[in-house]
């Protein structure tokens, strides 16, 4: 299992810190650094100045919003970051929900999620491989751009940059069941939001006839501390912004998935918290067990008994976000 480093996106303002944390990753010998993006920073921009400042560690979005671009912008991000870097790329995308794709970038969200999903991975693919001009009539691609409003003017094309890889990596933040299964059919691999090494088998059925070398990278907060309960804080905070405000009461897909996982009525409640406003409730009404089950927090020996659950099933990249060097420091001792 490879241990990677994820920075997640901006909040006020940049983190001073994340450049040396990166730098630290890459020297402790870490696999791979991670960016995101909600609604402020861009995925992109912080991985090419960490791309500047490194030399071996690779270099994905986890994740980029497709609705935050066109399918051919986000190609083209890809492939100039996989020039400038040396081949370090790996393109993590994600949908994300109705609340973001419409309040945020003012599109519609897709009907079908799945087909929208397929089209847009097809069309990266397309202007990666360049054997040709992209082409498709989608749903919701089209290329040449066929639509009623349009000139009729289009015509095919294909990239005036050969991409230093054609088979360039591609990734997807999938929760829904069905999502994940045409993850493991149409992408190179899987960015979990939430594993747990003792509930794995609520994946287990989408996860059927995965291809060699696939790859299943979960992101899970890491701290060595000595009171669990308090290292706890930061990831009930976390749980509770996403359970209970990263979406529509009726439309959630973070707290559906936390009730797949086994705890419905605890995500109900604290999409009610978080509705009325009550945000600190919302995050303590996350149980322990579940914030503890999805994260690798507490003292040093603790954290070794529960690396090794995360080692022993499918996951190959587990995806850290470390608040200090000592973490990652002792992450990778203890990963070998």
């Amino acid at each position: 299992m490879r241990l990677g480093l994820a920075l997640g996106y901006w909040g006020r303002g940049p983190d001073p810190g994340q450049l040396e944390l990166a730098r630290e990753a890459e020297r402790l010998g870490y696999d791979s650094v991670w960016t995101a993006e909600a609604w402020g920073s861009d995925a992109f921009t912080p991985l090419t100045w960490i791309a500047a400042h490194t030399s071996r560690i690779r270099l994905g979005t986890a994740v980029a919003q497709m609705a935050a671009r066109s399918p051919t912008a986000t190609a083209m991000h890809a492939l100039t970051l996989d020039h400038l870097s040396g081949g370090r790329m790996l393109l993590g995308l994600g949908l994300s929900g109705p609340q973001v794709v419409e309040g945020w970038y003012g599109r519609p969200f897709p009907a079908s999620p799945l087909t929208a999903t397929r089209e847009y991975v097809e069309v990266v693919r397309q202007a990666l491989r360049r054997e040709g001009p992209v082409r498709l009539e989608g749903r919701y691609c089209s290329h040449p751009y066929a639509g009623e409003d349009g000139t009729g003017l289009g015509r095919p094309l294909k990239s005036i940059t050969h991409p230093l890889r054609s088979g360039l990596p591609v990734l997807l933040g999938a929760e829904g069941p069905k999502n994940i299964a045409q993850t493991t059919r149409i992408a190179d691999g899987w960015l979990p939001l939430y594993w747990s090494p003792m509930r794995a088998d609520v994946y287990e059925a989408s996860l059927g006839g995965l291809p060699d070398g696939f790859m299943i990278a979960p992101l899970a907060r890491a701290a060595v501390c000595d009171d669990v309960a308090k290292g706890l804080l930061p990831v009930k905070a976390m749980l509770g912004f996403y359970i209970g405000g990263m979406g529509h009461a009726s439309r959630n897909f973070h707290a559906d998935l936390m009730a797949r996982m086994g705890f419905e009525a605890e995500a109900r409640r604290i999409q009610e918290l978080f509705a009325q406003g009550r945000r600190e409730e919302a995050a303590l009404a996350v149980p322990d067990v579940f914030a503890d089950e999805i994260s690798l927090i507490g003292p040093r020996a603790r954290i070794a008994d529960r690396l090794a659950a995360w080692r022993s099933g499918p996951v190959t990249d587990l995806l850290v976000t470390a608040p200090d060097r000592e973490t990652l420091r002792v992450l990778a001792a203890l990963n070998g």
